[in-house]
């Protein structure tokens, strides 16, 4: 069941929110806060997870022209390994919703909880293919932090950032191993505290 500005009769300024970036071993945890324009809809939404990287690149540069408001914020990896993923990832999406000009009137967060806000929020299961919004705020989120990971490759070769963009697959973990741990990982990851255990000796 699709949810949208139908749903929420009384409110006219409606962000969608979601973060990703999670689960990867290094880098930020990023999130976006969207205000889709019901004037001018964005054809072809949906989670971001299901989109091709052409088909998110050009939804995110549509949402970035079309919508009313967008916010891509962060959590830094010091800030993960300081206060946990989970509390990185609210305080992220926090940073977004207050980026959004003008201010919403209701966030709906992608997900089973909601960060500390201003404003009234709801957690939506499956928010990303139920919301429009929050499908736009997970475009805007892959594709920014997608790019990012292409870039930290250059900086840090030898990961195979740019294809697996920070997540713990075989590659990776393979080239902790080989390599060590870099800056950007996350300390606070146990694939990254065994390497480093290594790395201490």
């Amino acid at each position: 069941m699709q949810l949208n500005f139908i749903d929420f009769p009384e409110v006219t300024l409606l962000a969608g929110v979601d973060e990703v970036g999670r689960g990867p071993l290094c880098g930020p945890v990023v999130a976006a806060a969207v205000i889709l324009d019901p004037q001018r809809p964005v054809a072809g939404l949906q989670d971001s997870k299901k989109l091709t990287e052409k088909k998110r690149s050009e939804l995110a540069t549509n949402i970035r022209e079309q919508a009313l408001a967008w916010c891509i914020a962060r959590a830094e990896v010091e800030e993960i390994d300081r206060l946990n993923i989970l509390h990185a990832t609210m305080l992220a999406m926090q940073r977004a919703i207050e980026g959004l000009q003008p201010t919403p009137e209701l966030a709906l967060i992608d997900g089973n909880r909601c960060p500390l806000l201003s404003i009234p929020c709801q957690a939506v299961i499956k928010g990303d293919d139920r919301v429009p919004a929050i499908a736009a705020a997970s475009i805007l989120a892959k594709v920014a932090r997608d790019r990012e990971m292409q870039q930290l490759d250059l900086l840090y070769p030898g990961y195979g950032l740019a294809s697996h963009k920070g997540y713990p697959t075989k590659q990776h973990l393979q080239a902790l191993q080989r390599l060590g741990a870099t800056e950007i990982h996350r300390r606070s990851f146990k694939p990254v505290q065994q390497v480093l255990k290594v790395q201490q000796r």
